[in-house]
């Protein structure tokens, strides 16, 4: 998941929790137990796609098992004073051992599909050349679990965690990355088509970039100048083109797509003016990432912008960045407002006031109506029509109540409301087809590390006992009657 560092946004509560009983236990049942037939709520597509997402680093732990070699990751989280408490992913849920029972979770959830992603080192212990088997055999058991307990695969090539041994070389300030990611990604692909029949290149380019080569927050922690940060996107995004080719060569049967946190773009308010402005601000705001995956075109004002630190590309390049794909992953947890206004591009950024409300973590402002607009803006944009949400939800302040559990009403109440502005999308025919909520588990917040807590599930750390919250019942409420 992404660690932002302005969404924005913010909608009306949608309904009030309530219960017929003053007692928690009485609480979660009651939460749990379909509506009656009399009433039809809203609904969603008839096989709408519920399910679940998590990241190598963030879940997997074992880090120095079965010749996984280090990642950036690795090496960021051990250098003091980059993470939170020093915290580091050595362990995390343990999930490399634990996916069974994670896998359990997710079965007594109802969920149709699940997002993993691989760790490019357990397959290449330093990026390319040999390479580890055991690696492999993880993933190909996993999948096979998954599918034996009826939830698809959706795999997810690339979730930060670049080898170190490549970062020892420039990382993605080198151009040869971009290929070497494609080598792997192909490789990774063949391997696993047989159980996985969907892949994304890589998740989230602007925060990996932004965050890690931009201004240090995250791995490498970089700070690179301007121009040299331009050239690190174009790097990125090319290696992103450049694996979906890789991925249709190993593995033609299967889709191809991406896990973009685009800015989420929505109107100021609902009047004419304000919707074509944020249709505009969609397409510029995105411009080095999703537009140019999109299009294969780096806008006029992007490059007008930066100027003399204008990354270098080849018609070739491009060509390969703007690969055609068959799917389009959004993670969306905030949103982003425009206006119209009269100037060049047709649209002014409003920001949020100081009093502007937010979730647990400071970055995630309340924007429930993202999930609204983004996707259709992105249809009407780009024309894609196969959308899905591949990361949504929240941090909370959660506390494990003296009954044991946990009333995470807040992200109920968080959940609640984004849902409904994705049921409105569907309903008007928006091509969204599933939805991956962030996350199945408490887990490795990079460099939050443990201190923000992001499932539906409570993790213990120290004993790793795995906790349905209240927004777990309810998330298998609303898969259970496919509406909310």
């Amino acid at each position: 998941m992404p660690y932002r560092i302005s969404r924005r946004g913010f909608g009306k509560l949608a309904g009030i929790f309530a219960a017929a009983s003053a007692s928690p236990l009485r609480l979660f049942a009651d939460v749990a137990q379909p509506q009656s037939t009399a009433h039809a709520g809203l609904p969603f597509p008839k096989g709408f796609l519920w399910g679940s997402a998590t990241a190598s680093y963030q879940v997997e732990g074992a880090v120095n098992e079965d010749g996984r070699g280090p990642s950036i990751w690795d090496t960021f989280s051990h250098t003091a004073g980059k993470t939170h408490n020093g915290d580091t992913g050595d362990v995390s849920t343990d999930s490399y051992h634990r996916y069974a029972e994670d896998i359990a979770l997710m079965k007594e959830l109802g969920l149709k599909t699940c997002r993993f992603s691989v760790a490019w080192s357990r397959i290449f212990p330093t990026g390319s050349g040999q390479v580890n088997q055991k690696g492999i055999d993880h993933y190909r058991k996993f999948c096979e679990a998954l599918r034996a307990a009826g939830i698809e695969p959706y795999c997810t090539l690339y979730h930060w965690d670049l080898p170190q041994a490549l970062e020892d070389k420039g990382g993605w300030r080198n151009h040869d990355t971009a290929k070497i990611f494609a080598d792997y990604a192909g490789y990774t692909a063949g391997k696993l088509s047989d159980l996985c029949s969907n892949f994304m290149t890589m998740n989230e380019i602007w925060t990996f970039v932004e965050l890690g080569y931009g201004n240090g927050v995250h791995a490498p922690g970089l700070k690179l100048s301007r121009g040299e940060l331009a050239q690190v996107r174009h790097h990125a995004v090319l290696g992103h083109g450049l694996s979906v080719g890789a991925v249709r060569a190993a593995a033609p049967k299967a889709k191809v797509g991406a896990a973009e946190n685009l800015s989420a773009i929505v109107p100021v308010y609902d009047a004419p003016e304000h919707v074509a402005a944020a249709r505009k601000a969609m397409v510029e705001q995105n411009a080095g990432y999703l537009t140019v995956m999109r299009t294969g075109k780096y806008t006029d004002h992007y490059l007008k912008t930066l100027g003399a630190d204008a990354p270098k590309f080849t018609p070739d390049e491009m060509k390969a960045i703007g690969s055609p794909l068959d799917f389009q992953g959004l993670n969306i947890y905030t949103a982003t407002y425009a206006r119209a206004v009269n100037n060049e591009l047709g649209f002014d950024m409003v920001g949020n006031p100081a009093s502007y409300p937010h979730m647990e973590s400071p970055w995630l402002t309340i924007g429930p109506d993202a999930l609204y607009w983004a996707p259709k803006l992105v249809h009407e944009a780009f024309g894609i029509n196969e959308i899905y949400i591949t990361e949504n939800g929240c941090s909370s302040s959660d506390v494990v109540a003296g009954d044991g559990h946990i009333y995470d009403t807040d992200r109920v109440m968080y959940l609640r409301n984004y849902l409904m502005h994705l049921q409105r999308a569907v309903s008007e025919g928006i091509p969204v087809k599933g939805y991956f909520l962030w996350s199945l588990l408490d887990n490795y917040e990079w460099a939050d590390g443990y201190d923000k807590r992001f499932g539906i599930t409570y993790v213990d750390f120290k004993t790793q006992k795995r906790t349905p919250k209240l927004s777990s019942d309810f998330y298998k409420n609303v898969i259970a009657k496919n509406s909310l």
